[in-house]
């Protein structure tokens, strides 16, 4: 029965992280793909990272595992959030069709601070 969820979880990971990769070829603009590729890859690392806890029942392992995990989840955010921050400060374009800029006259472009 575990090597069943081992192959579930990490067939799984695989196919998030397979989909991450589409959505970076298939996304209209640079934040959508910092988007999708963020949630994505990082719920597919982290079901790879769980098929390996079961296969190798060690403790050693199951504790490097989690402190990856915590690792990740916490930095891919942030990460993504400050790669898009960055991007929206230099003048990377929004997707022509988006309707809403939330940020648009509400930041100093010489101090990159918020209004």
């Amino acid at each position: 029965m575990t090597d069943f969820w081992i192959v579930l979880l990490s067939s799984a990971g695989a196919l998030f992280i397979l989909l991450a990769a589409i959505g970076i070829l298939r996304m209209p603009d640079f934040y959508m793909r910092v988007s999708v590729t963020t949630k994505a890859a990082t719920l597919g690392v982290g079901l790879i990272l769980v098929a390996s806890a079961f296969a190798f029942k060690n403790f050693s392992v199951t504790s490097r595992v989690l402190a990856i995990l915590v690792f990740i989840l916490l930095t891919a955010p942030v990460g993504a959030h400050m790669i898009g921050r960055a991007a929206y400060f230099i003048g990377v374009n929004l997707w022509s069709k988006t309707k809403m800029d939330d940020l648009k006259d509400k930041y100093d472009k010489k101090s990159h601070k918020l209004k």
